[in-house]
């Protein structure tokens, strides 16, 4: 496994772009990059394998969540986002349970970055599928949404809406008017809100992908039925 894109205020839907940093990995030498790269644990907070912070640590990595509102640039909507940072054990039980207020059939949105240059990414689309198969399927590739910083997933009812996206960070973002049923299920896990969380997207940040990785989202494409 490799951490191979050095990014800067990577920001998903609904964050406030940051502000330019300079590269602080440059100004590092071999075993200072490969101790940083090899922490993973910050206090009881658990990254992942996907992503890592700056060496400075401008952002913190812990958990908690805090709610916007994402203006949609094509019809000028205010909707109402939660963003929300979990540790590591327990991130994908949480992302899965998040799914609960969409109801029983949903969209599905595969998301990579793999083969991408900068910070483009590719969305492919999958229509109406039922959620209890959609969950036992994202279950089994449970390694490759939570260690891959290549991969992401947006899950959506249309007709509601709301959607729920795990991005390629591991933050898990939620949209729609309704989210009071999105906070009690963050607030059961232990995720409180937190008005002055920052996020590893706010930062210089690092993503980690394998060819492994690659081969095992070529795998989830077929299995939930997106040909391309």
């Amino acid at each position: 496994m490799g951490f191979l894109r050095k990014t800067t205020t990577h920001g998903s839907r609904g964050t406030s772009p940051g502000t330019s940093h300079p590269n602080a990995f440059d100004a590092l030498n071999e075993d200072q990059i490969q101790r940083h790269l090899k922490t993973a644990r910050y206090g009881s907070f658990l990254l992942s394998d996907a992503v890592r912070p700056s060496f400075n640590l401008e952002v913190v990595p812990s958990a908690g969540f805090r709610q916007e509102i994402y203006k949609d640039k094509d019809t000028g909507a205010n909707i109402p986002v939660i963003m929300a940072a979990q540790t590591r054990e327990s991130v994908m039980d949480l992302f899965i349970d998040l799914l609960e207020p969409l109801g029983d059939e949903v969209d599905v949105v595969l998301e990579t970055s793999h083969n991408q240059n900068g910070d483009k990414h590719e969305d492919l689309h999958r229509e109406s599928i039922d959620l209890p198969v959609l969950r036992s399927i994202l279950y089994d590739y449970e390694d490759l949404l939570v260690n891959d910083g290549c991969t992401g997933i947006a899950v959506l009812n249309p007709h509601i809406p709301l959607e729920v996206q795990f991005d390629e960070h591991k933050l898990i973002i939620m949209y729609g008017e309704e989210t009071d049923a999105f906070v009690d299920i963050l607030e059961s896990y232990n995720v409180q809100k937190r008005e002055g969380i920052r996020f590893i997207t706010e930062a210089e940040h690092v993503h980690s992908t394998s060819e492994e990785y690659i081969r095992r989202f070529e795998e989830l494409k077929y299995h939930l039925g997106i040909e391309r």
